[in-house]
Order: C-alpha cells, then structure tokens, then sequence
C-alpha cells in the first residue's frame, strides 16, 4: 500500500515538475508575462541605485523658470535658440544635441523677422560644426525613406552640417520607455546620432535594432542647466565643455514627460531620457540581454528543484530548498544586473513558486490519502470513533509502540478444528467468517482493539493504543457480548445443517501494563500487544479447556473493574505457566451449558 502510494506520488512529482518546467519555457520564449518581467527590471533599477551624474553629458532644459524670466509664448524666437547655441559652442560643448523640433519656418507675422530669425539659428548650427557633425537636430515627421523638413529640408539643412534624427520611441506594452531603437523610419535615432556625433562618427551599435537605456538613476540625476541662464551666459562653462548637452523642454506645459525604469509613479521628462540613452550610447551599451540558454535553465531548474527533493525528503526540506533556489536566483539575477546583464527572472520564480504549491499540493493528497487508507486498515481492528484519535495522536500509522495500562483478551472456538476436517473448504471458510464477524463486531462494539486473527482464536486488547480507564469493564462486556453471540453462532450452523450447533468457547482475560504497537518493517506493518500481562491472557484461554467455564477474568481485571459486576463468581487460585505467584479466577455465574456433541456434523449426528 506504501509503494503503491510512493510510486504514485513520484509520478505526480515528476510530471507536475516536467509540466511547470514546460509551460514557464513556452510562456518565456511568447513573452505572455512580459509586463510583469519589466516590472522586475524596474525594481532591479531600484535596488541598484543611483550611478551618480555622468560626466560626459549635461541638459540643457527649457523649464517654468525661463518661460517666467524670457516672457515668451512658445514656440520661442529662434533668435533665442540661436544665443544659447552660441554661448554653447562658446563654452566649448562638444556635440549639442537639441530636441527641439524645426521644420517649419517661424511665423510670427513679421516676415523680415521671422526670416532673419531663421537664418540666425541656421547660421548658429553651422558654426558648430567643426570637422565634423556636431549638431544634432531632432524631429518627429520622418518620411517613409528617412527624409525630414529640418531647416526647409534637404538643402537647408546640409548648408547647416547638422546631423537630422529621429526623436520618437517606441514605448513598452506597460507604456515605460525602457529600450531605445537605433532607427525609426529609416532614420536614425537622436540618441544614438547624438553618440555618434560625439564618437566622430565611430559608434558600435549591438545586435538588433534597439537596447537597454541604462538610467543612471530617477529623474534629475544628470546635471540640469537653466536654458535662460545659458543664453544670457550666466552659466559656469566648464558644466559643459567637452560634453555631449542635450537641449530641450522640461515644463510641464510642454508635456514632454515620460515614465520610465527608475520613474516609479513619476515621469522623466523628454530631454533627460534622451541625454540617459545617448550616454548608454557612449558607454557602449552596458546593459544587455542575457543567454536563451541561461534564462531557459533557470525555469527548468526551479520547476525541478521542490519536486526532486520532495522525492527523498520530508515536505519541509522541499519547501525551503525552493524557497532557497527562487532566492538564489533573485540575488544572482540583481548581481547580474549590477553587472550589466539583464535575465529574465519572472518566469523561473513562478516556476518555482508553482512547483512549491503544486509539491505541497501532491504531498497533502498523497499523505491525506495514505491516512484514508491507514484509516480504513485500523478500522477493521479499531472502533472508528477511535481511528481518527489514534492517527492524530500518533501522527500516523508507523514502526514503535506506547506503554499503557489494558486487559488483553484471548479467545478460542473449540473443537472447530476437528469439524473443519469434514466440510469443504468453502464452507469451512464461510462458517468461520460467520464466527469472527459475530465476535469482532462484541470486541470492537465496546471499544476493544482487534489484534489479530490466528485462525478461528481472536487477541484483542482494550485501553490500546487509545487509552481507555474503564479498560477492564470494557473487556468483560465484551466477553459476555461474545458468549451470547455463541448461541447466534450455533443457530446459523443449525440452519445450515452444517452442525447441531453445540460449540463452547474459551476466553481468557487479563490486565496490566501492556507494551502496544506497531512492529515489522516498512513494507509490512502489524499492530500487537506485547508483555506478561498478554502472555498470562493467553494462558488463561488455555486453561479453560476441560472446565465448565467459558471464561477466566484474572483478579487484576476484576480489581480495576469501574463498574459492578455482580454476576462474577470466584473460581479459585490456579498456578499459571511462566508465573510464580498462583493467580486469582473469576468466571461469570451464567455460564452457557456445554455442547451436545461437539464437532459432529448435523448428517453424521441425524443418522441412526
């Protein structure tokens, strides 16, 4: 019954083990929990950290204060545009990148202005470009081949040597932008011209054709300059020189403000994350994926660790040997991350947390079930009002035993042997069935605890394994159930004409301490009593034999007998086998008479 549970058991933990194992790779390689993935990367971005200001790049933001202080509707005059790209270029900034779109030309109802407007800011990018492309200029409307309408389009903005880029991105299914593209309609992206630019046109792209934004931290972690305060050049030049600056509105009004990694319920505005991916550019990609393979084996060896333990341990070791593995793997995937590879995590820590619960799920059916089954087991032996307290009591049915004050009873049919040897063996079956059905329901009817079986002879015990103070009366209730049941018994060998229906019993009752328990091995238990007080009960079954007493009640049972019991008689002190000291008898005053003739058959006895 044990193996048959055990096999069943390792083969719910194997296949729940290769199933989670399966679904978390089909799942991972789908993405079908790709929202809940990026939530882990923005948690990783937390406990990283802030990596402090980068020194290469700076913004440069159009904030509350310089709408206040210029007194300007936007968009502002490209005059304005134009001063603070010169202080820049001044100050010595190596690339200036300015999100700022210009495809249009200025309209403020005054041509002669606007036009001057135009060619000033025009004028100003080209006189930063110094050998090389050093502007960058970014717009949202790119044609299908990567055309745009920066400075009028293809002439006016070759005459100004500024790099053209493409400003949008491409957010996240949770709408965080995580991941900068290296080209959008054909063009490439702001942050990633913006690199190049600062590279000298040199700029090794990864795999693909987007990557990781390596936030350096939450908003405002790259140094902020006031966009007035550099056009009127109150500025420190050297916050500045040799960077890549990037240029652009951060006013709420303007509504360039995103969420991102590290933004938590916030927004990052525009400007900044576009200087956070150019910087990740120009320190080579940092952040990258990791291995198929790796991410893979994650999966698979949570989904198997809880199972494949729970195959040779108790369910606690399991439990925390998994627990251990989903926090192994947190620590490792947050150490990789700090490293600069990104794992996939989310699906190996469901796998994990499904293969605990479905373990502990497999553990608690196949233990509830072995406990029906040991259940139904002791209750063939056991009243069933006592299984459940005994189970509980004992934590189950296992090897070893408990001391405990009972009367052990033994008990014998006699004769039955003789008058087996003239019947079939069928029949000879179905009558002692018919007995040990009529005796068991006497000993387990008031408590009694049935022991075993050894022919057509019963050992049954009462105060064992649950303890029971009223043991002995128990005991001796059952002896006179069983004698009354004998004539019951004789009547159903009558209708059969099996026998005349003469049969004696002996039984021999006896209480003390008695050892009870389980004994055998793992793969065979049985339940017994063990001790002198069982050995004396058996001897004093014998020693009815050849009395006219169906049953002796050694004294220690009378004297620990709750309850009267006028109909015992005092039979007299008999020496015991293997005792010393005689022992006291006592017999009911009732006794059955004795059988007409014993052992012959109803046929043999009719004829003449």
């Amino acid at each position: 019954m044990k193996r048959r549970t055990r096999r069943i058991r390792t083969f719910l933990l194997l296949a729940s083990a290769l199933l989670i194992a399966a679904v978390g790779i089909v799942t991972q390689q789908t993405d079908a929990l790709r929202r809940l993935e990026y939530s882990s990367i923005n948690k990783r971005f937390d406990i990283r950290g802030s990596q402090g200001a980068p020194k290469d790049v700076a913004v440069v933001a159009i904030e509350d204060k310089t709408f206040e202080q210029l007194n300007q509707q936007w968009p502002f005059d490209r005059t304005t545009h134009a001063r603070v790209i010169e202080q820049l270029t001044k100050a010595g900034a190596k690339v200036i990148a300015y999100d700022v779109q210009f495809t249009e030309a200025q309209s403020s109802g005054d041509p002669d202005k606007d036009q001057a407007a135009d060619n000033r800011l025009i004028e100003a990018v080209r006189a930063q470009h110094k050998g090389a492309n050093r502007m960058v200029m970014a717009t949202t409307e790119v044609t299908p081949d990567g055309k745009t309408r920066i400075f009028g389009g293809d002439e006016g903005l070759a005459y100004s040597r500024a790099t053209p880029s493409n400003s949008n991105y491409v957010n996240d299914n949770d709408g965080r932008i995580r991941h900068m593209a290296f080209k959008i309609d054909g063009l490439e992206t702001f942050p990633v011209a913006a690199a190049r630019a600062e590279r000298g046109g040199k700029l090794d792209l990864p795999p693909g054709n987007q990557a990781w934004i390596d936030y350096p931290g939450k908003p405002r972690t790259i140094r902020y300059l006031s966009f007035v305060d550099v056009m009127r050049g109150k500025f420190d030049p050297a916050a500045v020189r040799g960077k890549l600056v990037v240029v652009g509105a951060i006013a709420p009004s303007l509504q360039d403000l995103h969420p991102t990694s590290t933004t938590g319920s916030g927004l990052m505005p525009g400007p900044e994350i576009q200087a956070a991916a150019a910087w990740t550019a120009l320190e080579g990609f940092p952040l990258r994926d990791g291995r198929t393979w790796l991410d893979i084996l994650l999966v698979v060896a949570l989904a198997l660790i809880t199972p494949l333990l729970a195959l040779r341990f108790n369910i606690l070791v399991p439990v925390l040997g998994g627990l251990v593995a989903i926090a192994a793997v947190l620590v490792g995937v947050q150490i990789a991350f700090d490293h600069g590879t990104v794992i996939t995590e989310i699906y190996a820590v469901l796998a994990g947390i499904v293969a605990i619960i479905a373990t502990g799920a497999i553990h608690g059916v196949t233990v509830a079930f072995e406990r029906e089954q040991a259940r139904d087991a002791f209750a063939r032996f056991v009243p069933e009002a006592v299984v459940d307290q005994v189970l509980r009591d004992a934590g189950g049915v296992r090897l070893g035993g408990v001391r405990r004050e009972g009367t052990v009873m033994f008990s014998d049919l006699r004769g039955f042997t003789s008058f087996s040897e003239t019947l079939e063996p069928e029949q000879v079956i179905e009558a002692l069935n018919m007995y040990l059905t009529e005796m068991s329901e006497a000993i387990l009817d008031h408590g009694g605890t049935l022991v075993a079986y050894m022919g057509d002879g019963i050992m049954a015990v009462f105060g064992a394994p649950l303890q029971q103070d009223d043991h002995a009366d128990r005991a001796l209730e059952a002896a006179r159930d069983m004698l009354s049941r004998m004539e019951r018994f004789n009547d159903y060998l009558r209708g059969q004409r099996l026998h005349e229906g003469g049969f004696k019993m002996g039984i021999g009752l006896n209480s003390g301490p008695v050892m009870s328990g389980n004994v055998g091995s793992e793969r065979r238990l049985e339940y017994t009593a063990l001790g002198d007080t069982t050995n004396t009960a058996a001897r004093l079954e014998g020693m009815t034999k050849g009395t006219p007493h169906q049953l002796f009640v050694a004294d220690t049972t009378r004297g620990m007998l709750t309850r009267p019991a006028e109909d015992l008689i005092q039979v007299g002190e008999a020496e015991v086998r293997g005792r010393v000291a005689k022992v006291m008898l006592w017999s009911l005053a009732d006794q059955p008479p004795p059988p007409r003739d014993p052992g012959v058959p109803v046929e043999a006895a009719s004829q003449p």
